[in-house]
């Protein structure tokens, strides 16, 4: 009597498994299994019970002396991985990406990404030290593997996030979406997709590319694509619409954008699908309104004021006082770094007689004019001294509009507030909080370490399914004194205890974690398996760092 475990590749991708508990013999000289029973169904550790009590049925007294031959030795972490799994299991995210080799490879390069980011080499080395291939049925796989599974990402990306958004939103849900681009700089010259644009982190002369990010009104990301470094904040719009409207059910939609990015072009964009809009104006725009009388500077306020134009559309207006002090204090800093400038020029030109007042007053105005108040503040000469002159009349124009923005759309007014619409552009800063966790906090999408497009794609991708992981931890964790990144490097020290018998391994026995690892895995609803199986299968990176060595 023995167990026969056999498992098979479907047309569809998929892994199937099958364990029966099976009698051979010999009838008319040729070998006939007899099935005893179907044992598909019971747990990885109920069939290691049966065959290890098999090997000692002839002597079963055997079993309660196994403690001689028995050796516990600390195996890989455990942890972080199954935290990880569930979550993304409660998510959806594993059903998402499906049980094959390709979807689990996704699944570990998610996972990855949180614990410890890096290339797609150091996920193999990580896959070393972690019970990535046990706890998520994966056969060894090398660096390679990791690079061609962003292939496959970014082909099966729309299949995968509308797989998470039938799951996690309902029909009738709210059909409120947030949008928002950031650029991302690269250190190489040679990836598909760089090229030279406005840089966001303002880092000069380096080639980058732009992300677009689509979230809903509880800033849960939906949808993330990868554009040209040079593409501009508006033209991204459109392909947004395009997914609303094609796959994320349409009717009854509004977008919400920040100023840069839905202008005149979009809104009609927006408007040609039956969606609505809520965005905000520049300040040249609402001096424009304000001198075509379309509302006064008396409506802003701290309160919300409303006006609605001849085009029906509505206008939201206020004035943030605490916004308007900041850039006030921001404005006095400016002044006094000009006026110790300035005392440090004169202290110079007296001590030093052959030294140019012309060109330390040209240097002075080129500091002015990159502070940018060159406009109403000027470095004017007087002898040998430089003094600071200030065109109030003009300061005190600039000064009207401090902390004052004005919303704008086309939302009829009998449906949604005025404290409504402002609320729904506040959460802009849900997307805003997604993009610096995803960029530098937690994730660290840079450096992106591919060059080609559709691999650019797929690290992005999984960027956008870890966050989601994170999100969630984020939220279960609030109540605990602990980061998101501290509760994983703990959970990351917990490891499975590797059970030998006989020098060989039969199990991988989970320990009991301490009660600050309890505690972080209670609060993510998460409860840790009893022992799970060990296929003794371990990723291996194609380079060893040996010979990588060798060959320097």
């Amino acid at each position: 009597m023995y167990v026969d475990v056999l498992k098979t590749k479907g047309p569809n991708g998929r892994t199937y498994k099958r364990a029966l508990l099976r009698d051979s013999y010999r009838e008319n000289g040729k070998v006939t299994h007899h099935t005893i029973a179907n044992l598909s169904s019971c747990p990885e550790q109920e069939i290691e019970a049966i065959r290890l009590a098999l090997r000692y049925k002839d002597d079963l007294v055997q079993l309660g002396s196994l403690k001689k031959s028995l050796t516990i030795k600390e195996g890989l972490s455990v942890g972080a991985v199954w935290l990880l799994y569930d979550l993304a299991r409660q998510l959806g995210i594993v059903q998402a990406l499906g049980s094959s080799r390709e979807g689990k490879l996704a699944l570990w390069q998610v996972i990855a990404r949180i614990i410890d980011q890096g290339s797609r080499l150091s996920a193999v080395r990580l896959a070393q030290t972690h019970a990535a291939c046990d706890l998520l049925d994966l056969d060894s796989f090398d660096e390679d593997d990791l690079y061609n599974n962003l292939d496959w990402l970014s082909l099966n990306q729309a299949r995968i996030e509308d797989r998470l958004f039938q799951r996690n939103h309902s029909a009738d849900s709210s059909k409120l979406y947030l949008y928002d681009v950031t650029s991302t700089y690269l250190e190489g010259r040679h990836n598909e997709l760089s090229a030279f644009g406005y840089n966001r982190d303002g880092k000069k002369g380096k080639l980058q590319l732009v992300i677009g990010l689509l979230c809903n009104e509880q800033g849960t990301p939906l949808s993330i694509e990868v554009f040209k470094g040079n593409f501009q904040d508006p033209k991204t719009l459109g392909s947004q619409i395009t997914k609303v409207a094609n796959r994320f059910g349409g009717g009854e939609v509004t977008f919400v954008g920040d100023r840069g990015m839905i202008k005149s072009k979009q809104i009609e964009s927006v408007l040609d699908h039956g969606f609505h809009y809520i965005t905000a104006i520049t300040k040249p725009q609402i001096e424009k309104l304000l001198k075509d009388d379309i509302f006064q500077m008396s409506l802003f306020d701290e309160e919300l004021s409303e006006i609605t134009a001849d085009t029906g559309q509505r206008y939201i207006l206020r004035r943030n006082p605490i916004r308007a002090q900041e850039i006030k204090e921001g404005r006095e800093d400016k002044l006094q770094s000009i006026r110790r400038r300035i005392a440090e020029k004169n202290t110079y030109l007296e001590e030093h007689l052959r030294a140019s007042v012309e060109v330390a007053s040209k240097n002075l105005s080129a500091y002015c004019n990159k502070l940018k108040i060159g406009d109403w503040v000027k470095v004017e000469r007087q002898n040998r001294q430089l003094i600071l002159a200030t065109d109030k009349d003009l300061l005190e124009d600039r000064c009207k509009l401090d902390g004052c923005y004005v919303l704008k759309t086309d939302l009829a007014s009998e449906k949604v507030s005025k404290e409504t619409i402002h609320s729904r552009y506040k959460d802009l800063t849900l997307v805003e909080s997604a993009f610096r966790d995803s960029k530098t906090v937690v994730l660290e999408l840079r450096p992106v370490n591919v060059r080609k497009e559709s691999r650019t794609r797929g690290h992005v991708f999984v960027v956008m399914l870890a966050y989601l992981l994170i999100r969630k931890l984020k939220k279960c964790w609030n109540h605990i004194d602990k980061t998101v990144e501290e509760g994983i490097k703990e959970l990351t020290q917990l490891c499975a205890d590797e059970v030998l018998i006989d020098g060989q391994i039969r199990m991988n026995k989970i320990p009991e974690p301490r009660p600050s690892s309890k505690a972080l895995l209670a609060h993510a609803n998460v409860t840790l398996p009893v022992a799970i199986r060990n296929k003794g299968i371990h990723a291996a990176t194609r380079v060893t760092l040996v010979d990588r060595r060798k060959s320097n």
